[in-house]
């Protein structure tokens, strides 16, 4: 569902969606303030979901897995708000956004569960999630990134996303 979302909404911003007469046009291609929001809100979407984490994990190891997400994403978030307004971009986020609805659906799934079977959905989440994202900025944010110092903290941040996810397969491989 992720990675679905993750499909649709780069369809979306960079085709834009379907003319409606009397609708202005919509933008043909991604710009760098859109860019600057989708990145702030998939960081946001990973606090919450790790926030959650770290009050209904069961297992210790997953509650430290969710308190280190919220301390890097919290992080990534804010270098990108920063960067923001050092560069005077109003991050705009795109009309049509799907990211949010999986991101709502994700939550309202993990709110229901408890005890082993919320640690197994959030960690599959959490390689969904991390999985999505990397795709998501290799083949559609970074090549229509324009500014240079926002295309180097894309590029700087993304090995983290990547870390966070083999961290999050790792751990999903000891839960049962």
């Amino acid at each position: 569902m992720i990675r679905t979302a993750f499909a649709l909404l780069a369809a979306t911003i960079t085709s834009g969606p379907a003319a409606r007469p009397g609708a202005p046009a919509a933008p043909s291609a991604l710009d760098d303030a859109t860019i600057v929001a989708i990145f702030d809100a998939a960081n946001t979407y990973d606090i919450d979901a790790a926030t959650l984490a770290s009050k209904k994990a069961t297992r210790q190891d997953v509650r430290d897995f969710a308190a280190m997400l919220i301390k890097a994403h919290t992080d990534a978030r804010q270098q990108g708000r920063n960067l923001a307004k050092k560069l005077h971009v109003t991050p705009t986020p795109p009309a049509v956004n799907p990211l949010e609805a999986s991101h709502d659906s994700a939550m309202k799934r993990l709110r229901a569960l408890d005890g082993a079977a919320f640690d197994r959905a959030f960690l599959d989440n959490e390689i969904a999630y991390h999985k999505a994202v990397i795709g998501a900025v290799q083949t559609t944010l970074l090549p229509a990134i324009r500014n240079a110092q926002l295309r180097a903290l894309v590029i700087r941040l993304a090995p983290v996303f990547q870390q966070h996810q083999a961290a999050a397969e790792a751990l999903r491989a000891k839960v049962p």
